[in-house]
């Protein structure tokens, strides 16, 4: 296969995971990689984490993750985030992320997580660059005369 980190492999591992659970984690995985796609469609698709979907505009908007009993959504900047329709429901405790757990049956509020996919985004937008790193190199003395 392609290098895993390029968006078309990326979106293939994806479609792979989704068919693998063949069951309501599959379907609802699929749903919320729609949704994220429908909030936003320049947001590009990776394979990080030791296969974990993550979903990237400016930055890590958020990730897609399968457990035994949910479907996981966690946003990298979640805590600075409006959350409204009180969408997030997990890692609640940290300062920078926050998640969604979704189980099996539960309906998703889709406007409100669009919502929340957009002001990820946003977010991600208007952050600056981190500085590039000075060089450790001291300075030669003869180039400044």
């Amino acid at each position: 296969m392609k290098d895993p980190a390029s968006p078309a492999a990326a979106s293939k591992l994806i479609d792979e995971r989704i068919a693998s659970l063949a069951d309501w984690r599959g379907k609802t995985l699929a749903k919320i990689r729609k949704l994220i796609h429908e909030a936003d469609p320049e947001i590009v698709e990776e394979w990080k984490f030791m296969g974990t979907p993550v979903f990237y505009h400016a930055g890590i908007v958020c990730t897609g993750e399968a457990y035994k009993s949910v479907v996981k959504m966690t946003f990298a900047k979640g805590a600075a985030l409006k959350d409204p329709a009180k969408l997030f429901n997990s890692s609640l405790e940290g300062n920078i992320r926050r998640a969604i757990d979704i189980r099996e049956n539960e309906k998703i509020n889709e406007p409100a997580l669009k919502a929340l996919i957009r002001e990820a985004v946003a977010l991600n937008l208007t952050l600056k660059p981190a500085p590039k790193s000075k060089s450790k190199l001291k300075p030669n003395p003869k180039s400044s005369r």
